[in-house]
């Protein structure tokens, strides 16, 4: 059964105790949560009090994905506020090596997210190190675009790569998750479905997530 981790970028923001809770309540693995700094995206999210105020609530795994710069000036915060995986940008990171330690010396497990035009080949030499590839399905930025059809692709060229160094690593979909497009994902190798308009925008979300959560390779 994949990991479903609903984006709570996606959530109403003015009732957050109570979507917290349905997630609690509900089939749904981890809290999805993006922080973005409007340097490296184009977009400012929310950033350590959030996460903080989430985690007395929260009862699952926190899933952190930081879409900003310079993020290993943050990584001790981010864990001290709750995060379980915190997952870091490979374009943002020229010691990519050095942050994944950084993360993992800290205690939580470290994720490597890839923009779209990223290739998954430029993870070759850090893939055994990591506990989560994070593959970008839109443009990082904003919630609610349309899924880009290629990365079923690099699904299987990621999947190869896992294959071929033994790793053991999850590979996670954020962006454009659909109920139509969910089991082509988890039938091609994906092993969690990040989803935030999908859940938040559905008229029984708790539902939605069972729907996705029932979906086997």
């Amino acid at each position: 059964m994949p990991i479903i981790a609903p984006s709570m970028l996606s959530c109403n923001f003015l009732q957050l105790e109570e979507e917290c809770k349905m997630i609690n309540e509900s089939s749904a693995d981890w809290f999805h949560l993006d922080v973005m700094d409007g340097r490296f995206v184009p977009n400012i999210s929310f950033g350590l009090p959030i996460i903080e105020h989430i985690h007395q609530i929260a009862k699952k795994t926190l899933d952190v994905h930081l879409m900003i710069l310079e993020p290993e000036k943050y990584a001790e915060q981010f864990k001290k506020a709750g995060a379980d995986i915190l997952t870091i940008h490979i374009e943002a990171c020229p010691h990519l090596h050095r942050n994944i330690q950084q993360i993992k010396s800290l205690g939580m497990k470290a994720g490597v997210a890839l923009n779209p035009h990223t290739p998954v080949s430029l993870l070759e030499n850090v893939i055994t190190d990591i506990d989560v590839v994070c593959l970008m399905s839109v443009n990082p930025g904003f919630g609610g675009q349309k899924f880009i059809p290629q990365t079923i692709d690099k699904i299987r060229a990621l999947k190869h790569l896992i294959h071929q160094s033994s790793a053991n690593v999850l590979i996670e979909i954020d962006g454009g998750v659909t109920l139509e497009n969910a089991a082509a994902l988890i039938h091609t190798g994906a092993d969690a479905l990040v989803a935030g308009n999908t859940v938040f925008k559905s008229s029984n979300p708790k539902e939605t997530i069972n729907s996705l959560k029932k979906i086997y390779a």
